[in-house]
């Protein structure tokens, strides 16, 4: 539908005693709706009759058993919580029918001020909302497209390279006295201040020497020179600009003053590797650690050619995939797109600071990463609806197991944290975009070509998981409980309850 367009519906459901009503909905943008829903002043009479129905028996007024008083005076007592409970019912039952039928496929609550909305004591009931919706588009044609497959035949090199920055993971640093230089590890303390203001600080963050530190909205660059020759306690100073993509508005470009306190230096020195040091590291021999090295390598190839089959293919698919995203959409989605990205990371066997290093990437550029991935998640959804694709327990099994594989958890505890912070959600979409992916590459005209370039890695720069001006918001909680609050009028009788 165009962006002015608007339908207009009678809904009324096919069961006696469904709610009849009518709604208006205009298109105000791919991404938004405008919703005016009218119920008849008959329906809202028949809602609160049944009501006072139910109310009648249990009520007790002075001078009357209870049930027994006339039904005026119960209407009388009890007419300002009836129509709060009305009220409620005739938004619950109407939003329910409206987001059941085919008008648009939300994706977030309806946006209103449920206190500001009032049950008119004669006429018609009205209420109006806005909510966010999967933008309405045919499914493009996903069959077929020229895709360039990347291919890598790991050999024992490429192993052994990646053994040494793999150990250098693992096998303890030790604290040093004499100053940091290049390839050092140091625990860090620092606070940021713009003005007087302090936007925030840490406290011995592990940080490699290398020529830039980035955070997730800013880089320092020259950092190895600023630190270098320093000892535990000494401090040092430098101005940082935060990109245009920082969580407050306000300071997005903005120059920051950062003062750094250096709490400890490390150093790994890795002169054989032992069987003493095997033992520590839990591998039974240098052929079980290659091994490890080797399957984690494996890993990361497969993410790197899955992303850039998808990169490919999303291309293609999202062409004039131009819709605009209201703001609070961008802004919400953010941390959940961050929150997948991590764990995408995490089920691929990247380590720590990799995932860092890509974690900041984002956040530098947290507008227009949200904006892209959800235009590519709205098209490899409606693919996955089109052929019906939805994960097994198997699935989600799966990819619980890679992700505590490489936290070193179990996957019960990682399941439990998915499910409290409300990230199985991430893991659905990530499984069914994957295999769309797998579907479309099936489906395409692939050619092969080897491309190494994954096993490049970023020796300039050390990443720290920090924004300077702050996170994005969390995901904001539900606006509108399932039972609408009922405020401002006496309790209601309670029914009784079965034995």
């Amino acid at each position: 539908m165009a962006a002015t367009e608007t339908e207009v519906e009678k809904l009324s459901g096919e069961d006696e005693g469904k709610l009849q009503f009518d709604v208006k909905v205009d298109v105000t943008s791919a991404c938004e709706r405008h919703v005016v829903v009218s119920i008849p002043q008959a329906e809202v009479l028949r809602y609160r009759s049944k009501a006072f129905d139910d109310v009648s028996p249990r009520a007790e007024l002075p001078g009357f058993r209870a049930g027994k008083a006339p039904r005026r005076l119960v209407e009388a007592k009890f007419r300002e919580q009836v129509d709060e409970q009305v009220k409620s019912s005739l938004i619950m039952d109407s939003l329910q029918l409206i987001t059941e039928g085919d008008h648009f496929s939300a994706i977030s609550e309806p946006n209103f001020d449920y206190e500001a909305v009032e049950l008119p004591a004669e006429g018609d009931f009205k209420f109006e909302f806005r909510i966010e919706v999967r933008p309405d588009f045919e499914t493009p044609e996903w069959k077929g497209l020229d895709l360039e497959r990347p291919t890598c035949e790991l050999t024992d090199q490429h192993v052994d390279d990646h053994l040494a920055r793999t150990l250098a993971r693992f096998v303890p640093a030790s604290s040093v006295d004499d100053g940091a230089t290049s390839g050092d590890i140091v625990l860090l303390n620092a606070t940021f201040k713009h003005g007087d203001k302090i936007l925030g600080s840490f406290e011995e963050e592990s940080v490699n020497v290398r020529p830039n530190l980035a955070f997730g909205d800013a880089i320092l660059s020259g950092f190895d020179k600023l630190i270098e020759g320093k000892k535990e306690g000494d401090t040092f100073s430098a101005k940082v600009t935060l990109t245009d993509s920082a969580a407050e508005e306000e300071l997005r470009g903005k120059e920051v003053d950062a003062e750094f306190t250096v709490h400890e230096v490390r150093r790994v020195e890795i002169e054989e590797i032992s069987p003493t040091m095997l033992d520590s590291l839990g591998f039974g021999d240098i052929g079980e650690l290659r091994g490890f090295v080797r399957g984690e390598l494996e890993r990361q190839f497969d993410y790197h050619q899955q992303q850039s089959l998808r990169r490919q293919a999303v291309e293609k698919l999202t062409e004039g995939a131009d819709w605009d995203m209201p703001e609070s959409l961008v802004r919400r989605q953010t941390n959940r797109e961050l929150q997948r990205l991590q764990l995408e990371l995490q089920r691929s066997g990247f380590n720590q600071d990799q995932i860092s290093s890509y974690m900041n990437a984002s956040r530098q550029n947290a507008r227009a990463t949200t904006v892209r991935a959800l235009r590519e998640h709205f098209v490899l959804e409606k693919i996955a609806e089109d052929i019906e694709l939805e994960p097994s327990a198997e699935d989600y099994d799966k990819e619980v197991a890679l992700i505590a594989e490489q936290n070193d958890a179990s996957p019960r505890s990682i399941r439990a944290r998915l499910e409290k912070t409300g990230q199985m959600d991430a893991i659905r979409n990530q499984i069914i975009e994957r295999e769309v992916i797998v579907r479309i590459t099936a489906e395409g005209k692939v050619t092969d070509k080897e491309d190494l370039s994954f096993l490049k890695s970023d020796d300039d720069t050390s990443n720290i998981e920090f924004a300077i001006a702050g996170d994005f918001n969390d995901i904001p909680e539900a606006m509108h409980e399932n039972d609408l609050p009922q405020i401002g009028a006496p309790k209601l009788p309670e029914a009784e309850k079965d034995e």
